[in-house]
């Protein structure tokens, strides 16, 4: 199986903010949104494993400032790190001034997705290889929030958290 990068990985999509959209204050529905991520973060995994994906967890979702009625907003899907069948993947959102063009971002998001077959048993997937300086940081910090959330879903003993204990000890 071969390594891939990031930027193999790296997935972006721009949508418009209709009525449908929003909730009664012109806001982009919070629920929305996680579907638009859900979505461009599903084909950002399937580009680094070639395998069908599942979603296994939304490990972390910001919503930084309201996203209003009208708005363009793009969103960059990156696989940070693969495990043994799992793949991290960040997510950010990006608003659009329709005037300017000047991006700012608004949002954030880390999704897991799991390579799995027709039976939905996992499957091996290639190993990530980071390459600028924010992927790498990404990347580092992807095994320390891997062991946190199976800490959290009682997977893992906090005992057998070497990354996390590393970060408490001298």
């Amino acid at each position: 199986m071969k390594a891939r990068t990031a930027k193999e990985t790296l997935t972006v999509t721009t949508e418009l903010v209709l009525p449908n959209d929003t909730n009664t204050l012109g806001n982009l529905m919070g629920g929305r949104l996680l579907h638009w991520m859900d979505l461009v973060a599903a084909i950002s995994s399937h580009r680094h494993c070639k395998r069908v994906v599942v979603t296994a967890s939304v490990n972390n979702v910001s919503f930084t400032q309201p996203i209003r009625l009208a708005s363009m907003i793009t969103l960059e899907a990156k696989v940070s790190r693969a495990f043994s069948s799992s793949m991290e993947v960040f997510i950010d959102v990006w608003v659009e001034d329709p005037v300017t063009g000047e991006k700012t971002k608004s949002n954030e998001a880390i999704y897991t997705f799991v390579a799995v077959d027709q039976n939905g048993s996992p499957l091996p997937v290639p190993e990530l290889i980071p390459e600028t300086d924010q992927e790498k940081v990404r990347y580092e910090g992807a095994l320390r929030r891997r062991q946190l959330s199976l800490i959290l879903a009682g997977k893992m003993k906090p005992e057998d958290a070497t990354e996390l204990k590393a970060l408490f000890q001298g």
